[in-house]
Order: C-alpha cells, then sequence, then structure tokens
C-alpha cells in the first residue's frame, strides 16, 4: 500500500463525509463514514488507510455513487482505488 497521507486533508474528509450523509441511503456506504470521522483525526493511521480502502473495494456498483458526491474520493484511498494493480 503506497502512503498517500500527504494527499489527505481534514477539510477534504469533512466535506466527504457531509455530502455522504446528505446525499446517499445506501446501507453499503455508510460503513465509510465512521473510518473518515476517525482519519479526521489521524491522517496518517495506515490500520484506518486500509479500512477505508477494504470498504471501498467492497462497494462495488455504490462506488460510482459515491464518486457522483465526492468526485475527489479516490485521493483518499492509498492505492489503486479499483484494485486492479498488484
Amino acid at each position: 500500500m503506497k502512503n498517500s497521507a500527504h494527499n489527505l486533508d481534514v477539510s477534504d474528509i469533512d466535506n466527504a463525509i457531509q455530502m455522504l450523509n446528505k446525499y446517499t441511503t445506501e446501507p453499503s456506504i455508510k460503513p465509510l463514514i465512521p473510518i473518515l470521522e476517525a482519519l479526521k483525526q489521524d491522517l496518517y493511521n495506515e490500520s484506518l488507510l486500509a479500512q477505508l480502502a477494504d470498504i471501498w473495494r467492497n462497494l462495488g456498483i455504490f462506488q460510482g455513487t459515491v464518486l457522483t458526491y465526492v468526485p475527489y474520493f479516490y485521493t483518499l484511498i492509498p492505492d489503486d482505488i479499483f484494485g486492479d494493480e498488484e
């Protein structure tokens, strides 16, 4: 996993949380919220970044929903957002 914590910004994370809470109702998206909340407190936590990436990859078609309301979400994922690279 690449360390992309330098790309993380608390205001972007806070905005992502607000947008997801406001515009999404899909239950599979909701687990992103507590991880994002925790990342606001600790941007460099590798465990949280790994959890975020895992939840993201398991969203399936709902990745599109997230990107619709938070188009920069891909910058929050520490490596290949679609899991294509090994």
